[in-house]
């Protein structure tokens, strides 16, 4: 029974995870080897910045006006903030390619 609910839910979580881009075009094998690890990798891509609510506690010290603005890394340079898991996979994808 633990067998079946692992396997149904390791689908579920297949089927839910987005296609990681290839972005081979966008960077060069010269490039990608410059990088000493992953961390280099999301340090030194293109940064983006998305507005969030502000929490109530953001509110209560800078008042009903405040704007709240996180900036992050553009690891599949698609123009949107990534996770760290997308930006690991991103990673991932080129370092199988230019290993070969």
């Amino acid at each position: 029974m633990l067998v079946c609910v692992l396997a149904s839910h390791s689908c579920y979580v297949i089927a839910e995870k987005p296609k990681t881009r290839d972005i081979s075009h966008l960077i060069s094998k010269k490039e990608f080897t410059s990088y000493k690890d992953v961390a280099e990798f999301i340090d030194k891509s293109p940064k983006v910045s998305i507005t969030v609510a502000p929490s109530k506690a953001d509110i209560n010290e800078y008042g009903q006006q405040v704007v709240k603005v996180l900036t992050g890394s553009d690891c599949d340079r698609d123009g949107t903030m990534d996770d760290n898991a997308t930006c690991n996979a991103v990673f991932y994808k080129l370092w199988l390619k230019y290993s070969l």
